[in-house]
């Protein structure tokens, strides 16, 4: 199938009025709606802002290519949209974007759709497409200059042959994407232009809507120096097992090629030890600590997409009935004395509606990032049962693992059912089986026992002893500060939040007061031992004082990135001091979120703040130990 069967006269727009991203976005699915190729315009639209959560479709070299597979197309599309002055679209380059293509697909889209839309986003590759794109004048000269490019299959077979193996050995790549239509081409078009220019014999493996292409062999496999693994979705890696493996995300597959080829061909990646299965592929995280995946990254990749979504819940929330304590504890019961109407209306907006959708998010993102779109819904309906069964965060937890593999389980049965009703599947039979499968399942299996243990998890923690309390408080407090807003960080401030929505107040207060210690005590050490600080750091340090204040422990980061050995250790440190003293002093905090600014409503501040100032002074003046003076340049 050509591409100018998918891009017609009728998909192009050569003047987008709008300059913002969303509104070009809204804008170019009009173009797509009034062609006559959507069935629901709000769906198509959501779908696509859906993708753009994920990571941005703005490539960089003022190319955007935003796209969606979904029911919601009724036949495959491509619409041109061109912005001469350029638009803001967040790009991976930070530059304008002048030529936008959004890609339409159908959930049952066979081999030949995808592999046109394919070829285009290999062909805008090329800068003299681009520049010949940017200076037409008529939407015919649009269509002339694709056709004029667009190779058909036999063609790109043959430009996918190996090249003469070269001096430098030959490096084998594997490039994919959540949706395996633009960015998986892109990447894999982007390593082997720049391997063609460094003389490196290459050869990549796409993971593509229609299937794998160009798959690696075993020998392929054997010979090869490394292998890069530019991909956001799982591929199946078990394959490299003792081999250099390079794991990045699919989009520095098109923005770092030869950054990405130079340690293949060097072997500066670490050795993939392999875990019985596939393994998740291309997060920053495997890429900054050389790690390849595995069981224990899969489960935390999936629990952090849940995390990272029920956030804004938590600090919105959370903030707003934090506020709603300035008029009184009880000021938003109507039979208090101290009940005002707009605290009650904060308390009812903050914790009776953002705060109670947090479990229910929580599992249903879970789901989703398990698979994909269809299982946010029963991970939705599992996690809001968890949250009226008192099974809490824990039982959420399981809600959304539950329904998401329950989904990907349903795929695979109904995946043998005729192609023309593969529409039903998003639409009807996901939906329907997924949220009974799940709910069953919650009703009369999960939330039972997991809201007994909640309970006695809570009346268990209120029966602890001064001791034993201190030392919870040291472990939180201390886990806040180890990675800074990593797995470990995550990990207390989810049970922190747990602890909350089952009444127990204390625990939060030692993470919360653990999380603000870091960026605090570097902003004292920055501002009293200023000799161990270039002119830059202390400027840093400011910034610091502002954001452990807001309970922002990545502030930290910076610091810690330079100098991990001292700053650290110390950060540990004052961080499990201010957490313990907290239990000692038995300070209680019902907010999720705030910091300094939620002091007042726990039930001894001047003792919760003296905690946080004790852990930031310790923390500074380890650092003033610790750390080197700085000869300024």
């Amino acid at each position: 199938m050509k591409i100018t069967e998918l891009l017609t006269k009728h998909t192009i727009k050569l003047n987008i009025e709008s300059k913002e991203k969303e509104n070009v976005i809204d804008e170019m699915v009009t173009v797509l709606d009034q062609a006559g190729k959507l069935n629901d315009r709000a769906a198509y639209k959501e779908a696509i802002l859906n993708r753009e959560s994920q990571s941005s479709t703005g490539i960089g070299e003022g190319i955007a290519i935003p796209h969606a597979k979904t029911a919601s197309v009724i036949n495959p599309a491509i619409a041109f949209g061109r912005s001469k002055e350029g638009v803001d679209y967040e790009s991976l380059d930070a530059q304008p974007a002048h030529l936008i293509f959004m890609i339409a697909a159908t959930e049952g889209a066979n081999n030949t759709h995808l592999e046109a839309l394919s070829r285009l986003s290999t062909l805008l590759m090329r800068e003299e497409i681009r520049k010949q794109l940017l200076e037409a004048e008529t939407e015919d000269a649009i269509i002339d200059i694709i056709n004029a490019h667009d190779k058909d299959d036999d063609e790109e077979e043959e430009e996918n042959e190996p090249q003469a193996p070269s001096s430098k050995g030959k490096i084998l790549a594997v490039t994919a994407c959540p949706t395996g239509i633009a960015h998986t081409f892109m990447a894999a078009d982007a390593l082997k232009e720049k391997a063609k220019e460094l003389g490196v014999d290459i050869k990549v493996e796409t993971n593509g809507s229609s299937g794998i292409k160009h798959a690696l062999t075993a020998q392929e496999i054997e010979d090869a120096p490394a292998i890069i693994v530019a991909a956001d979705k799982q591929v199946e890696m078990e394959r490299f097992k003792g081999k250099h493996v390079l794991e990045v995300p699919v989009t520095a597959g098109i923005r770092r090629p030869q950054e990405l080829i130079e340690k293949a061909v060097n072997q500066d990646a670490p050795i993939y030890k392999g875990n019985g299965g596939g393994s998740s592929a291309g997060s920053e995280e495997a890429e900054s600590k050389g790690k390849s995946g595995g069981i224990g990254n899969t489960f935390y990749k999936h629990l952090m997409s849940g995390v990272s979504n029920m956030l804004p819940f938590v600090v919105g929330g959370g903030i707003l009935v934090a506020i709603s304590f300035f008029w009184g504890i009880n000021s938003s019961k109507p039979d208090d004395p101290t009940y005002n109407a707009f605290a009650a209306a904060l308390k009812f907006i903050g914790g009776d509606n953002a705060l109670a959708l947090i479990v229910a998010v929580l599992a249903g993102f879970i789901a989703m990032s398990i698979a994909d779109r269809p299982g946010l819904a029963p991970g939705m309906v599992g996690g809001f049962m968890a949250y009226q069964a008192d099974a809490g965060f824990l039982g959420g937890l399981i809600a959304g693992f539950l329904a998401g593999y329950i989904v990907v389980l349903l795929k695979k049965v109904f995946a043998g059912i005729p192609q023309s009703l593969d529409g039903l599947k998003p639409v009807l039979l996901y939906p329907l089986f997924g949220i009974f499968l799940t709910g069953i399942i919650m009703r009369f299996v999960i939330n039972t026992p997991v809201a007994a243990f909640m309970s006695f998890l809570t009346n268990w923690l209120e029966s602890l002893g001064t001791g034993n309390l201190v030392l919870m408080g040291i472990i939180l407090g201390g886990m806040m500060a180890i990675d800074m807003g990593g797995p470990l960080n995550k990990a207390a401030f989810t049970f922190g939040i747990a602890m909350i929505d089952a009444g127990n107040y204390a625990p939060h207060a030692a993470i919360m007061a653990g999380g603000m210690v870091p960026p605090l005590g570097i902003a004292l050490a920055t501002t009293f031992f200023k000799s161990k600080f270039s002119k830059r750091d202390r400027e840093a340090g400011v910034t610091c004082y502002f954001m452990g204040a807001a309970f922002v422990t990545e502030g930290a980061i910076p610091f810690a990135a330079a100098d991990p050995l001292r700053v650290i250790p110390a950060s540990v440190i004052g961080a499990a001091v201010a957490g313990g003293l907290t239990e000692f002093f038995r300070v209680t905090l019902p907010a999720p979120h705030g910091g300094v600014f939620v002091a007042f409503i726990t039930n001894h501040p001047l003792l919760y703040l003296l905690s946080i100032v004790i852990g930031a002074v310790i923390t500074a003046v380890l650092l003033g130990i610790f750390k080197k003076p700085v000869t300024e340049q």
